[in-house]
C-alpha cells in the first residue's frame, strides 16, 4: 500500500483510513494517505495521495499530488500533479509538471506556471491592475 522508497528517513506518514471523516483544516508536516474523507483544506504537506476511495472536499496544497480518488477543490503543487486513470477532480490547478491518466476526468483550469510563482496578469495601458 506505501512505497517506502517515497519517504525520507526522517518524514512521517499520516493515514486517513476508509472509514474516517475528517472536518476542518488538516496540516501535515510529512506526507499523507486520505482513504476516508476530508472536509477542509489539506496545507503543509510534502506529498498528497488521494487513494481509490478517498474523497475531498477542500483545496490542497502540497509539494507532490496523486489523486486516484475524488477531489473537489482547487490544488496547488510546488513538484507535479499526477491524476490517476480512475480519479475526478473538479477544480482548478497550478503546479509545474502534470500528468494526467487516461479515463481520468479533470473539470477545471490549469496554470504550468511555478507554483510557487504569482501569475502575471498584463495590465492595460492607462488601466488599473
Amino acid at each position: 500500500m506505501f512505497d517506502s522508497k517515497k519517504l525520507d528517513a526522517g518524514e512521517s506518514m499520516t493515514l486517513i483510513g476508509e472509514e474516517a471523516y475528517v472536518h476542518g483544516q488538516l496540516s501535515a508536516k510529512g506526507s499523507l494517505r486520505v482513504e476516508g474523507s476530508v472536509e477542509g483544506d489539506i496545507t503543509d504537506a510534502v506529498s498528497v495521495e488521494i487513494g481509490k476511495k478517498g474523497r475531498v472536499r477542500g483545496n490542497v496544497a502540497a509539494e507532490s499530488i496523486s489523486i486516484a480518488g475524488e477531489l473537489e477543490g482547487d490544488v496547488v503543487a510546488a513538484r507535479h500533479v499526477e491524476i490517476l486513470a480512475q480519479a475526478r477532480l473538479h477544480g482548478n490547478i497550478r503546479t509545474p509538471n502534470l500528468r494526467v491518466e487516461e479515463g481520468a476526468l479533470f473539470e477545471g483550469n490549469c496554470s504550468m506556471r511555478g507554483a510557487t510563482q504569482p501569475a502575471v496578469v498584463p495590465v492595460a495601458p492607462g488601466g488599473d491592475a
